[in-house]
């Protein structure tokens, strides 16, 4: 599955929420407040959090859109976690480190 498969599944109105939780990850990372390995994990509750709130304030909060949320989470953070490995790869790839 590539990247523009994944975006496809996503839903618009949480679209929004993959550059930020990149950025979110970007500052975690720079500030080092959090360690490496638990960035991933801190991003996907993140992102469910949100994901969650943002269904739920806008069609209620069923068990279905509660479900819905932690879905589309998790795709968000996966979706910000694997822009971030593929910029830091295909960068030190060219660069030859």
């Amino acid at each position: 599955m590539d990247y523009e498969q994944m975006v496809m599944l996503i839903k618009p109105e949480l679209f929004i929420l993959v550059p930020v939780l990149n950025i979110i990850g970007m500052y975690i990372k720079k500030t080092g407040i959090i360690k490496s390995w638990a960035i991933p994990i801190t991003l996907g509750v993140l992102g469910i959090v949100v994901s969650i709130l943002v269904l739920g304030f806008e069609r209620g909060f069923a068990p279905s859109v509660i479900l819905d949320g932690i879905l589309q989470g998790i795709l968000a953070a996966g979706i910000a976690v694997y822009a971030h490995q593929l910029k830091i790869q295909t960068t030190e790839g060219r660069l030859g480190k």
